[in-house]
């Protein structure tokens, strides 16, 4: 059998999965390596969902280390499939990528130039290519871009309120978690056919947060903009915030853009708000008031981006979470749909995340027949 191993690679981490190139997408292998550049640990699982083995790597591992390590388990555990292909979450595709697409020379060069855009993402995912570019020399890779979905949006989603000076320079409304609401519209296709061509607001809610406004199975409108900094506050990351208040804590506080970026993508968010920590789960579980006082924030923008998204529609059939704190905090889904109450009544839904089967299918339907011939 023929296989395909999709790839999502973060500041400290590489998360994958080995599918097989069927139509029915065969999950055969996967797992993580989490905590690279610290004690890198590596954890595997023959069925997805499952832990079977944990393994500590070497102090000082690499990404490339940790790369090569996941090439040597997966090929040391070969049972009737070969390696064929690689997919990369990708999470800014610009302008010009509207699909997945064959990573070659000149791709990458466009992608490197987008890094500004996702500083702390688009360097991670890049360098994993070029890891398993000298690790597989042949290895077809292809690129699969967080930004995709949204894509289609009119003149008016895309917008910011600047001159023509500004918007020719590309400053623009992209947003992200494309393949997570990608993922979602497919399931809802395939198991809530009647809302697949409803009004859905989907909440992809995280250590990275946003919301997407979906009719038809498309994406209409999402809160994340130019940058995955933008809407909701998210585990590090502030959210929607005045951008007069950038340039006064510049000029206040004596800030370079350096560690300006650094405050609002690293220092913010949960983690800037409670002082304790940016994991919904901890500060659930804390008695200090400045959790509880992060996490009503959180809730409060949740609804009111909702209501927003909501807004955009015309209204909502269904709210469907996703993500860590969408698919594991009740409390915190109980909270938001309280708080939009005051809408007529709608659906609500979980929708486990599955990014990577996602990225799988991607590949399948649109480059299957060159992988499998």
């Amino acid at each position: 059998m023929r296989a395909l191993l999709t790839l999502n690679t973060g500041s400290s981490s590489i998360k994958f999965r080995l599918f097989g190139l069927g139509a029915d997408l065969p999950f055969l292998l996967g797992g993580k390596v989490t905590d690279i550049g610290g004690n890198a640990v590596f954890q595997v699982h023959e069925e997805e969902h499952s832990r079977d083995e944990t393994h500590i790597l070497p102090t000082g591992t690499t990404h490339e280390s940790a790369l090569s390590y996941v090439l040597d388990w997966l090929l040391s555990h070969q049972d009737g499939w070969t390696l064929d292909a690689a997919a990369h979450r990708i999470v800014h595709g610009g302008e010009r990528y509207r699909a997945p697409v064959r990573l070659d020379a000149e791709a990458m060069r466009y992608l490197q130039s987008l890094c500004p855009l996702a500083p702390l993402h688009q360097p991670h995912n890049l360098a994993a290519i070029d890891a398993l570019a000298k690790l597989h020399t042949n290895l077809p890779q292809y690129g699969c871009f967080d930004t995709a979905f949204h894509t289609g949006h009119d003149a008016l989603r895309i917008a910011y309120a600047l001159p023509e000076s500004a918007r020719a320079h590309g400053v623009r409304r992209y947003g992200f978690h494309g393949l997570s609401y990608a993922w979602i519209a497919h399931c809802l296709r395939c198991d809530y056919p009647a809302l697949s061509q409803a009004r859905v607001v989907a909440a992809h809610l995280g250590n990275g947060a946003s919301l997407c406004a979906m009719r038809d199975g498309k994406s209409i409108d999402t809160t994340m903009g130019m940058t995955a900094l933008d809407g909701l506050p998210m585990g590090t990351r502030c959210g929607s915030i005045d951008a007069g208040a950038t340039i006064y804590m510049q000029r206040k506080m004596g800030l370079t853009v350096d560690a300006l970026e650094q405050l609002l993508y690293n220092e913010s968010g949960l983690k800037g708000l409670s002082g304790i920590s940016n994991d919904a789960r901890t500060l659930s579980e804390s008695s200090d008031p400045r959790a509880r006082f992060a996490l009503d924030y959180f809730v409060w923008k949740c609804t009111q981006h909702i209501a927003a998204m909501a807004a955009t529609l015309g209204g909502i059939d269904a709210l469907v979470f996703t993500g860590g704190i969408g698919e594991n905090n009740a409390g915190i889904r109980a909270q938001i749909t309280q708080g939009l109450s005051f809408l007529p009544i709608f659906e609500n839904l979980v929708v486990p995340a599955n990014e990577e089967r996602g990225m799988a299918l991607e590949i399948y339907e649109t480059f299957g027949k060159e992988l499998t011939r």
